[in-house]
């Protein structure tokens, strides 16, 4: 499991020996791109036990609609119950999904207001009854929340927390509730792939895109990855592929086939169904799989392309939706000995974002601009009353939570 930290006031003091492993830990980091230099405050604070407010920041939607609906606002903070358990957070993934339930434009919506978010990372604050899996101070990332993660604390059920690996930093767990969930589910749930198996991971540069070629990549796929920018590119190199290409240039559907020698690819993750999914067709190999895990619109395919090679397209739907506690658990524990082991490194998008910009997070994500690896809010935890009576008499927007 994850490492329970000592906690000010109530634990014991870290030995020589535990301050040592932190600072070469914060070393680590600092010579880390992906890791971001935003989360070295974040490793370095400590949980507080004894100081925990009763009034917490978070992101607030009271209407659907553009960015700017969303208000970072004094909120209560919340109590864990029966196996429940509260997250100091101090990072949020930012996901597409989050965009479109926030304009109102999903099958599913939540009651207003809300606050957005269901991935993030950070440390145990409190725990309900019955919980023994997790202890206070301990690190963890989540793949689901009850109240939102778009906040300085979130409720959680106890088995929507998993551990995070003490190398892995805040900002990359912060991806792996969605991210690495979603992609681990269409890499072996949905297009049931195995060693030996060529995958083309049509749009590899963002966080799912750059999950699935490591996940690929670690069973033992030969991996091509695609990208339309040339940094996009290197980070897929980064991650691992084989093979890279610019999916922007009409020529890289023969390029597929070239470097399958002909035959074709096995497997398809598709970030744009509706822009690629008629012509992926003509690129899989006799019975392959098309997972779909994006789309913006609707698409138009001749049946004749999937009977001619008896192949198929299964949608992927958001990790959250439909993995049972026991899925998740065994692959949530996959994940956790990937990142141990190292063949799974999350990538994270060099730009972040405070909390009162979560409006800007969104903007960025819509744009396409994001395609970058993972994009993270960084939470802070400073609580006083100048920036209590700022949030009331200011443009709510624009508070700075996080200083």
């Amino acid at each position: 499991g994850g490492t329970t930290l000592a906690v000010r006031g109530v634990g014991k003091q870290r030995s020589s020996s535990e301050q040592r492993d932190r600072e070469s830990a914060r070393a680590r980091v600092s010579q880390s791109h992906t890791r971001g230099a935003a989360d070295l405050s974040a490793m370095a604070d400590e949980p507080l036990e004894s100081s925990r407010p009763s009034t917490m920041f978070a992101i607030e939607v009271a209407e659907f609609g553009d960015p700017h609906v969303m208000k970072c606002l004094p909120s209560k903070l919340p109590e864990p119950g029966k196996g429940e358990v509260l997250v100091s957070m101090r990072a949020a993934g930012v996901n597409p999904v989050e965009t479109y339930i926030r304009s109102g434009k999903y099958a599913k919506l939540p009651t207003l207001p809300y606050t957005p978010g269901g991935e993030g990372a950070g440390f145990v604050s409190m725990v309900g009854e019955g919980v023994t899996k997790f202890k206070v101070g301990q690190r963890v990332y989540l793949a689901g929340s009850k109240t939102g993660t778009y906040a300085q604390f979130t409720l959680c059920s106890e088995n929507t927390v998993f551990p995070l690996p003490d190398q892995v930093t805040f900002h990359q767990g912060a991806g792996l509730g969605t991210a690495y969930a979603t992609a681990h589910r269409a890499v072996f749930r949905s297009a049931q792939a195995v060693a030996g198996n060529s995958v083309l991971v049509h749009g590899a540069t963002g966080g799912v895109g750059l999950a699935a070629v490591q996940l690929a990549k670690a069973c033992g796929c030969m991996v091509i990855g695609t990208g339309s920018s040339s940094e996009g590119r290197e980070l897929c190199r980064q991650a691992g592929a084989d093979h890279i290409l610019d999916h922007s240039n009409e020529g890289h559907y023969e390029e597929v086939m070239t470097l399958t020698g002909g035959k074709g690819v096995d497997i398809i993750i598709e970030m744009l169904a509706n822009q690629n999914l008629s012509k992926d067709l003509g690129v899989l190999a006799i019975g392959g799989r098309v997972a779909v895990v994006g789309s913006r619109g609707t698409v138009e395919i001749n049946p004749r392309d999937l009977m001619q090679k008896e192949t198929c397209i299964v949608g992927v739907a958001n990790a959250f939706q439909h993995a049972d506690p026991v899925e998740a658990s065994e692959m949530h524990s996959r994940i956790y000995e990937g990142l141990k082991s190292g063949a799974l490194k999350p990538i994270v998008n060099p730009k972040t974002f405070r909390l009162d910009h979560a409006a800007q997070a969104h903007t960025y994500v819509s744009s396409g601009a994001g395609a970058m690896g993972k994009i993270v809010i960084s939470i802070g935890h400073t609580f006083n009353k100048s920036l209590m009576m700022r949030s009331e008499s200011a443009d709510s927007s624009t508070v700075d939570c996080d200083r």
